[in-house]
């Protein structure tokens, strides 16, 4: 798997999918752990010491009911994803952010049900195979664990079917309404470019200066502002401005008054301040300051320039066993946990173990994955890079490509080409603009359905 040898398992650069666009299922099972998703799950599926008239219709759309059941299920779901630090709104609050959750999601159900979308049971495995590897068990552990937390497989694998449809519907429905092209990049980059401050702006200025003298009486200061309001008529009425700086001044002024090319910050604020909004070839002034009054002429004006755009790349090193019939995902990830142990201890070196024991194209370099940019590996895999210093090792971790060891060799900042900065932005506004689709859409659907509400939720 080198960066990336033919060899390699290409996936495994797979773009991060925008947020809206994963499985809520399966990111819950991910980021949280399963124990507090399942623990949610079962938690509202349990048996109840109520009667069942504590069971009612809470709100119908297009027919079809919500139940206070369902919304407590959903409340509990909720607050367990909840992120942490953060604090979780009052329960009345959730339980109407849950029934709010439902209908958007009952709508959106019925729609993908017209629009002829259908998650067959295969689909299913894969989802269900997908969190199982996502949390480090085979699929009998990953069940054994659900029906212990109380929830049976049944359901588990209908909210999963669930939360596959709405990703399908959104992918068809907004998907296809999102656009950037080159004229959204280019403006974007003008905005980026226009947000630095004027920090970031060289000025060349010219300037004629008459010193006010400390203790100067008022008779004296009155005339010397005349003159320096004199002066700036003239230079805004075209006159010479070198002509002007040599009559009041004379000729002992270096340059002619001219101060040179510099990056604004060299430059008095009272000076940068005045000057921001004018032309090449406009005059500010006349200014007071503690030394005088002075009347200024912008003789070139441009952005500094900006320092690269940097990017942190890390270069890693693998091993990647492959589960097979012959080698089982607990099998791996044992003899994985050996290999940690074998090189911390000094027994072995993770490049002869790769050599010998990796199953994919970087196993003849020795592991070495190359430098890399964030983004290029899948999520699972990458997360658990980011977080290991330059030497450390991860425990065995599981993929969709297998299981690896994971060793960082090193980190270094380098500078975003021109190219890369363009792919960015062009990222960056994708998600933007299917986020504002998404909710566009999700509002318009919303808008459309026939929604009664019945008795609160309890």
């Amino acid at each position: 798997m080198n960066k990336l040898s033919d060899h390699a398992p290409r996936a495994l650069c797979t773009p991060r999918v925008p947020p809206i666009w994963r499985s809520v299922t399966v990111v819950l099972a991910c980021v949280l752990g399963w124990g507090q998703w399942a623990h949610a799950q079962g938690s509202a599926n349990a048996p109840r010491a109520v009667s069942r008239s504590a069971d009612f219709i809470v709100a119908i759309v297009n027919s079809e009911p919500i139940t206070n059941h369902e919304v407590q299920q959903q409340r509990s779901l909720m607050e367990a994803q909840w992120p942490a630090g953060t604090a979780k709104p009052a329960q009345a609050q959730m339980i109407t952010l849950a029934l709010e959750q439902l209908i958007n999601d009952k709508v959106q159900l019925q729609q993908a049900r017209e629009s002829g979308i259908r998650v067959d049971d295969e689909a299913v495995d894969s989802a269900e195979l997908n969190v199982a590897r996502q949390n480090q068990l085979d699929k009998a552990q990953l069940r054994a664990k659900i029906e212990k937390e109380g929830l049976t497989v049944n359901a588990f694998r209908e909210q999963l079917r669930k939360q596959l449809t709405l990703t399908r519907l959104r992918e068809r429905e907004v998907e296809g309404r999102v656009r950037v092209n080159e004229n959204d990049i280019d403006q974007f980059l003008r905005e980026q470019r226009g947000a630095q401050t004027a920090a970031g702006i060289d000025l060349n200025l010219a300037m004629i200066v008459l010193p006010v003298p400390e203790d100067s009486p008022p008779a004296q200061v009155a005339a010397l502002q005349a003159r320096a309001e004199a002066a700036a008529r003239r230079a805004r009425a075209g006159e010479d401005f070198t002509a002007l700086v040599k009559e009041y001044l004379g000729d002992k002024v270096p340059n002619g008054g001219v101060m040179g090319l510099r990056s604004s910050e060299r430059y008095p604020s009272l000076f940068v301040e005045s000057t921001q909004n004018l032309n090449v070839g406009d005059i500010a002034g006349p200014l007071r300051s503690g030394a005088g009054f002075h009347v200024l002429k912008v003789l070139e004006k441009r952005q500094s320039e900006a320092p690269p755009m940097m990017v942190t790349q890390t270069r890693a090193r693998h091993i990647l066993l492959r589960t097979s019939p012959q080698l089982s995902e607990s099998a791996a990830l044992s003899q994985l946990a050996q290999f940690k142990q074998r090189i911390g201890s000094g027994q072995a070196s993770f490049a002869a173990l790769a050599r010998e024991f990796s199953q994919d194209g970087s196993a003849t370099g020795g592991g070495d994955l190359g430098w890399t940019a964030p983004g290029q590996f899948v999520p699972e895999f990458e997360q658990v890079m980011n977080r290991l210093r330059p030497g450390q090792l991860s425990d065995p971790l599981v993929s969709r490509f297998g299981v690896h060891l994971i060793e960082v060799i090193e980190r270094r900042d380098v500078p975003v080409s021109a190219r890369d900065q363009r792919e960015m932005a062009r990222n960056l506004l994708r998600e933007k603009k299917l986020d504002e689709a998404f909710t566009t859409w999700q509002e318009d659907l919303r808008a459309r359905a026939y929604v009664e509400m019945r008795d609160a939720p309890q």
